[in-house]
This record gives C-alpha cells, structure tokens and sequence, in this order.
C-alpha cells in the first residue's frame, strides 16, 4: 500500500515539475540577441555587478558603475526595471548595458556598429558641417542634423556634454567614424511617434514650440521630429506684415490642425496648422461688442483710393469710404487724409456680421461743424478769416475747420480798398462781414467788413457850404463814385 502511495507521488511530482519547466520555457524569450534592447527587472544586486532577468533562461549582468549617476551613486534597488542593450551572449551570461563606453576596446566599435548598440560620446568641439565627438578614444563626427531630433540653432550648447550615439559608418580601421545621436533618440522615439501620428487629425488642438520663423510663416514641433507649419495668414486675426509681429523663437503656444496630407515622398507628413482659429473668429462676438452709433478708436490698416480700412478690435475691421473722411473738405483719395498705421477715431454707421462687414465714419466722429454756423456766424457778425482760395468769381475765405464763405467779385467793389482786397493771397489774413447763412446748402455769404461804411458815405450828402473842406468831401464823394463805375 505505501509502496503504491510512493510511486503515484513520484509521478505526480515528475508530472508537476515537467508542466512547471514547461510553462518557465514557454515565457522565456530565446530570440534574444546582440545588439537587441531589453526591459529587464533587477533581481540582485552584486559588489561589481548587477544582474537582470532577461526574460530568457540566462540572466543577463551589467557593470554596477556604469549604472551609477554623476555623485558615483548607485540609484537602484532590487525590483526595479531598466533599458538596457544586449552586447554579448554565451551559454552561461548575457551581456549588458547601458552604452558602449571608453574601456570597452576598440573591436566592440565594429560591434556596435554591426549590432547597432549605442556608444558613449563626448563633444569635443563644433567643426564644419557638425561636430567633433570622443568616442571610445577615437574621433569621430557627428553631422550638425544627427546631433536632435529638432533643428540646433545654437551648435556650441552641446559641446563638452556626453551623449549617447549610434555609429552609422566606420571606415579605414576605425579612423573614419561618423555617429549619430538621432537615430538613437530615434528608437525609444520610434513607437511613441507612431503612436502620436496614429491619434493626428484634422481640428484637434495640439501644444507645440515654436521653432523657427519665416517671412510665410512659423514651424511648430508638435512631437520630436514632427512638425507643422502655421501660414502667416493663419497667426493671427489681425492683418500682420510678418510672424513676428504674433510669435517668437521658443513660444509655446496652443495650435489647431487644419490639414494633413502625404508629401511626394511618402514617408513624411505635411501638416497645415492654425493658432488663431484656437482663439475663435472675432466676428462672431461683434453684435454683442459694437452697435450702430458708438464712438471707437482704430488703427488704419490699409489705404485705397475708395477708402481705408481700419481695425477697431482684434480682427474686426470697417470701412471708412472716402465720402466719410471729412465735411470740411473734399476728398479724392483715402491716402489724402489717412495712411496705414495711424490711430483715427471713427463711429460705427452700419453692422452686418453676416457678410462681415462694418461701415465707419471719421467726419461723424469728429461732428458736423454746420450744426451750429447759423448761431456762431450770425448776419452783420464782422470776423477774421484767411483767403482759402481765389477764383475769377471772387474770394473763398476760410472761418474755422469745415467752414468757408465766399465772398464774390461784386461785393469787393464795395469795400474802401478794393484794390488791397484783390492783391490779397491764400493764407492772408482779412476782416470779413456775414451778409447770409444758408445751413441746407452750407453757404455764407460775406462783404468787406468795412463795407457799410462806405455805403453811408456813398449815401452822405452835405450842404452847400464855403468851406473848403466841404468841398473836399464833396470832391472825393464824387471821385469814389467815378471809380465805381469805371469798374463796373
């Protein structure tokens, strides 16, 4: 009976230990090999070394040192996991590590070529085309777009700083070696890309750098090594000359993909993004900003002969037309009044969002001078002007901004000094009298200021006297007469 009971257990232990190697040799991965990377978990922690389970039946075993940080520590404990590449095989070890380093001999150069397992390298200096890297006691270089995955605009930042590398070509028996630490951002980079790629459509909204400006536009690193590219017409609502009027070199700003398409090649994507759509169209939130009679500062962003544009928000801009530039004066050209940049008070006339468009006005905003000529101006009111201009009809004499009256050929004649009034030039100065205010027509009409004083002299009759001075009057009553009708 014992005997019986002994031998079933030894087959039921045979049986559970074959099933236990089983399910051990179905988790180990023998695909292992040089040059692969491994996530592997620390399962002990030696004086010199460190070993990792591989997930093969061999542990694997890397250099304690290599694993320490700048302070010489050892920042591990048991349990923890690490990336780590494959560098040598036997039956009884794996070889491992972080990166090929200085005293790994000359042959493991070839090996990590052949394997491709990165290479410790330390920037020496910046030469022509890229950079001067010690790798493993040999020089080596290292192209100026191998050094990030991103453009390096400043080359001398790097110098003097250890990176990790992978060689892509060795030649002449290691005197020729050039290294790239891209491609080895490139493999952790690798899976992380695809991914982003697989989640990238048109209307998200995306945090980027920006990383270079253009006069067309900026590039934008949404990932490391993708990129987008902002038009200058998809910066900002406003209308901008160039990019850096919106952005600068290392703004980190919110963006909004627009497009994506193939480029000729195939491997690469062009993708068309957008920062002020992120923000919303400003004409949406105009009936709600602006009514019809509102007084508003703008800045006139550009000039036609018909009118000036001018913007009175971000990205909302109205038209003045040239025929509500001015009531003092006529225009012909917007440019005669405005030009680009200036700051101009307008009021708002006419909305329609719809159809985007605002129609504004400068002479509104600035108010009709003709509201209150007739109490200003008053009939027999004597005042001093300046000759605007002269006409074969007579004289247009300037009274205030936006209020000029006329004063005609034939009322001249009535003045004390005609002659003088004739001799007179734009922008000299002369005492005028309102004879007429017509506000509907926006008409004054004005006379020498001194001119009723010579009509009661025209009207003045003495008596016949002996005096001489009485006939002097007489004389020079009839020598004023005379010359009144010579003229007419």
């Amino acid at each position: 009976m014992n005997d019986q009971f002994e031998d079933e257990f030894e087959n039921n232990e045979e049986e559970d230990f074959s099933k236990l190697l089983e399910s051990y040799d179905a988790g180990m991965n023998e695909e292992i090999q040089v040059g692969d990377k491994i996530k592997g978990e620390i399962i002990e922690i030696g004086m010199d070394s460190v070993f990792i389970n591989t997930g093969t039946k061999v542990d694997g075993v890397v250099d304690k040192k290599e694993l320490c940080n700048e302070e010489g520590e050892f920042p591990f404990a048991k349990g923890d996991h690490l990336d780590l590449y494959v560098v040598h095989i036997s039956e009884s070890e794996i070889k491992l590590s972080r990166a090929l380093s200085k005293e790994s001999g000359s042959q493991a150069l070839y090996d990590a070529y052949k394997s491709k397992i990165p290479v410790d390298g330390k920037v020496t200096e910046v030469c022509k085309g890229g950079f001067r890297v010690d790798v493993m006691r040999k020089l080596a270089f290292c192209p100026l777009s191998q050094m990030d995955l991103k453009y390096v605009g400043k080359p001398e930042e790097f110098v003097g700083n250890t990176y990790q590398f992978l060689i892509s070509r060795i030649e002449e028996k290691g005197r020729n070696i050039v290294v790239s630490r891209r491609d080895f951002l490139e493999i952790d980079l690798k899976e992380a890309r695809s991914q982003f790629l697989k989640d990238l459509k048109a209307d998200i909204i995306l945090e980027g750098q920006i990383i270079k400006l253009m006069e067309f536009g900026v590039f934008v690193e949404l990932f490391p090594g993708i990129e987008g590219m902002i038009h200058i017409s998809e910066l900002s609502w406003t209308r901008i000359d160039h990019p850096r009027e919106a952005v600068k070199e290392g703004d980190v700003v919110k963006v909004k993909v627009i497009k994506i398409e193939q480029r000729d090649s195939g491997n690469k994507l062009k993708i068309a993004l957008s920062l002020k759509q992120t923000e919303g169209d400003p004409w949406n939130r105009v009936a709600e900003a602006f009514k019809i009679g509102d007084m508003v500062k703008g800045r006139v962003t550009r000039c036609l002969d018909f009118g000036a544009f001018v913007e009175i928000a971000p990205g909302t801009e109205g038209l003045v037309h040239i025929s509500e530039m001015s009531y003092t004066k006529r225009i012909n050209k917007a440019q005669d009044v405005v030009k680009p940049g200036d700051t101009v008070s307008v009021m708002i006339k006419e909305i329609d969002p719809g159809k985007k468009r605002i129609s504004l006005s400068i002479k509104d905003a600035e108010g009709d001078p003709w509201v209150d000529v007739k109490d200003k101006y008053p009939a027999g009111k004597t005042v001093l002007g300046k000759v605007e201009r002269k006409e074969t009809f007579g004289l247009f004499i300037f009274l205030e901004p936006g209020v000029t009256g006329l004063l005609h050929k034939s009322k001249i004649g009535k003045a004390y000094d005609a002659s003088a009034i004739e001799k007179l030039k734009p922008g000299e100065e002369i005492h005028v009298q309102v004879e007429d205010v017509n506000t509907r027509d926006r008409r004054i009409t004005l006379v020498p200021a001194d001119a009723s004083d010579m009509e009661d002299w025209k009207n003045y009759k003495s008596e016949p006297s002996a005096n001489p001075a009485g006939s002097l009057g007489e004389k020079l009553q009839q020598a004023i007469q005379a010359k009144e009708k010579n003229r007419t």
